[in-house]
């Protein structure tokens, strides 16, 4: 009802709205109770929610990886690259289900669809392929090629086989592809 008002539309507006939200399971919905009467219900953000919002993490990425780029030490940088390619394979990792190559690069694929990056996994080879159709960091690309030798790294350690990174966006190419070795 407060929501109803608030917006000024119909409740039935709101709850085929909270509904659909549920359904993306960016909210979850609790039952209060308030004694006598009819229990009311009180909606919050999930953790896909949360996550979901004031996501304009570009300046800061940026910066810190202008940072990166100025380490003078060609050793300590690589390292670092390393480091956050294993950082973020951790984070995937709970999500990854696949147990053979194949099924591992459909996960990967399916969790850059959350994010809206388009992937496909091709299986007619002998080993499939990896596809990405859109870079999943087109500003830091553009600006340095050690974001692609870093996802490289973060599919090696998702895929838990080396990837070779065979054409790449900013040769010209339509897409990045990587192939396991």
């Amino acid at each position: 009802g407060d929501l109803a008002r608030e917006m000024g539309v119909t409740a039935t507006a709101v709850r085929q709205r909270l509904n659909r939200l549920m359904g993306q399971r960016m909210i979850e919905r609790s039952t209060v109770g308030s004694g006598r009467g009819r229990p009311s219900h009180q909606y919050r953000l999930t953790e896909k929610g949360r996550r979901s919002t004031g996501q304009n993490f570009t300046d800061l990425a940026l910066a810190l990886w202008k940072e990166i780029r100025d380490i003078p030490d060609a050793a300590v940088r690589k390292g670092l690259l390393g480091r956050i390619a294993c950082t973020l394979a951790e984070t995937y990792a709970p999500q990854m289900q696949g147990t053979t190559p194949a099924a591992r690069m459909l996960e990967i694929k399916r969790l850059f669809a959350e994010k809206n990056i388009p992937f496909s996994v091709d299986e007619s080879q002998s080993l499939p392929i990896l596809t990405a159709h859109a870079c999943p960091y087109p500003d830091l690309a553009e600006k340095d090629r050690a974001i692609c030798t870093m996802e490289k790294k973060l599919f090696s350690n998702l895929l838990m086989k080396d990837v070779t990174l065979t054409t790449c966006r900013l040769d010209g190419a339509n897409c990045c592809t990587f192939e396991m070795n």
